[in-house]
């Protein structure tokens, strides 16, 4: 667990788990010769080899009486096609809770869009039925993002919406936002899309403090050195980029706290300018 306080606002990190293995998994260019030309990245984010160090985990938004979780990771009973993910059984509720936030604690579910490893734990498996994890919270859904993935036809696409946002729905839990809707005074969200159509990011002012929470808008730290590697898994690859380097540009070099929502340990720090690129220092 690690915690922060951004002016009145507090956030904390609550671990699903934490993984080394090849970048080329997310990343085009993420080979372990890529990884080594990037001397920074060690230890925090990579290993001697070149293999990446990645987390998925939630984050939680204290502000203005609200608790706010920020993406809800993979979820435990769920087939999953990547074997690392099918079928967890992972202590994140008692983490979660361990934390000081039982599952009726948190009022709001934001989910910055609707990939797999984000969604998990908006709900459970009670049995043998999927239900709201947070029965009490009202699940935050980009609008575009929805209305861009409730289409698609692909069964791995159908199958984790109908095991971790339809129930949601079906609870009357929803709310469909715009990307720049404001949850609190201190907490909005920004748009930040590529990753997928309806991808956005989540900004925290407060008491003269900045901070943000990057969603997959980058992966991993490596592409603020090179924001052209993409991902396999954006919806629209140049638009992603150009979204990396508009991120880069408006935070880089200024005093704002960037928290990756893949990031490892520490997984929060600033971005500066590393010659013709930029670096991430924690």
């Amino acid at each position: 667990m690690n915690r922060w306080k951004i002016g009145d606002v507090t956030i904390t990190r609550v671990v699903e788990m934490e993984t080394t293995s090849k970048a080329t998994f997310v990343l085009k260019d993420g080979t372990p010769e890529n990884i080594r030309t990037v001397p920074w990245l060690r230890p925090h984010f990579a290993a001697e080899d070149g293999k990446v160090i990645m987390s998925v985990h939630a984050l939680v938004v204290e502000s203005q009486g609200l608790r706010i979780i920020v993406d809800t990771c993979i979820g435990n009973d769920k087939r999953r096609p990547f074997p690392g993910w099918n079928m967890l059984q992972l202590p994140f509720l008692a983490d979660l809770e361990r934390a000081g936030f039982p599952r009726d604690s948190i009022d709001r579910v934001l989910c910055t869009h609707l990939h797999v490893d984000h969604v998990g734990w908006n709900t459970m498996l009670v049995n043998g039925k999927w239900v709201p994890t947070f029965a009490r919270a009202r699940y935050l859904i980009g609008r575009k993002e929805w209305e861009h993935w409730s289409t698609v036809e692909a069964a791995d696409t159908r199958d984790i919406l109908d095991d971790s946002v339809r129930p949601v729905f079906d609870a009357g839990l929803t709310e469909l936002v715009e990307s720049d809707h404001r949850i609190t005074d201190e907490v909005r969200l920004e748009p930040t899309p590529g990753h997928t159509p309806g991808h956005h990011s989540v900004r925290i002012s407060s008491r003269g403090q900045e901070a943000v929470i990057t969603g997959d808008l980058m992966h991993h730290p490596v592409q603020m050195a090179h924001p052209e590697w993409g991902s396999f898994f954006d919806s629209d690859y140049e638009q992603a980029i150009k979204t990396r380097r508009e991120f880069l540009a408006r935070y880089g070099d200024k005093p704002i706290l960037v928290l990756g929502t893949h990031f490892a340990t520490p997984t929060a720090g600033r971005i500066v300018r590393d010659g013709d690129t930029w670096r991430f220092a924690v």
